[in-house]
């Protein structure tokens, strides 16, 4: 079925927000080439001059370039994924991580939450909690980021794989959704830069020292206002977190 043309976005940026949505969640992963001005034209039903302005904005924003010989392609090997990225990749793509990166559980099990988990969770400071730890890496074996989710120890029996370390296709929040019912309506992030501790920097991979990390703080958030799942990650310094913004129409 070919893409439609609605309102009110302009038709150009309707095509830029489908692109941009491909690209982000991995489904257009670094190197791929993005479709011409010419076969945008012909999918989308726009004129020349919008498929020109669609690839000039993606360029702008430095999601794609042009490569003499092969056309545009996607250029995203500093984008970081964040959490709500990966959980619509897992929607639009199946996959929870783009085309050449994959990730390894280094942990799944029961601890006493930390003062943050405690606090996104609903829960007290040391009371019992699920965590699982994860390393992302790209093709190369090189880590990309380290990230770290805590769930409620309701889930233990119910989403049993939560304490497996075997990675669970769909995602955990499909995991949850698909055995509980209760699925993410709303997600929030927080981002940190600071100065990477001896074990943020094993994790990573990082020989130079010191060196500058982010780290973001992310909740999914069901229709209740409780969280499904809250998490921790660090990346390295130099990773690109993409955020684009609606403005609010009367």
């Amino acid at each position: 079925m070919s893409p439609e043309i609605t309102r009110p976005l302009p038709p150009y940026m309707q095509v830029v927000t489908h692109l941009r949505e491909q690209i982000i969640t991995g489904a257009l992963a670094d190197g791929d080439v993005v479709p011409s001005e010419r076969q945008l034209e012909r999918d989308w039903g726009i004129s020349r001059s919008t498929a020109t302005k669609v690839l000039g904005v993606l360029r702008a924003e430095g999601l794609v370039t042009s490569r003499q010989g092969v056309g545009t392609i996607v250029t995203t090997k500093t984008l970081h994924h964040s959490a709500y990225d990966r959980t619509r990749a897992v929607e639009i793509t199946g996959r929870i991580y783009p085309k050449g990166q994959y990730a390894k559980i280094l942990s799944a099990r029961i601890e006493p939450a930390s003062e943050r988990a405690a606090q996104a969770l609903g829960i007290e400071p040391g009371q019992e909690a699920i965590r699982r730890q994860r390393v992302t890496y790209a093709e190369s074996g090189a880590a990309v980021s380290a990230s770290t989710s805590w769930f409620d120890l309701e889930l233990a029996e119910i989403v049993p794989q939560l304490l497996s370390t075997e990675r669970i296709p769909g995602g955990t929040a499909k995991a949850i959704e698909d055995a509980t019912g209760r699925s993410w309506t709303d997600a929030d992030e927080l981002l940190q830069a600071r100065i990477a501790s001896d074990e943020d920097a094993d994790l990573l991979g990082i020989t130079e020292r010191p060196s500058a990390i982010i780290v973001g703080y992310n909740r999914l958030v069901d229709e209740s206002g409780r969280t499904l799942e809250y998490g921790e990650y660090l990346c390295h310094g130099d990773r690109i977190t993409r955020y684009s913004y609606a403005r609010p129409r009367d």
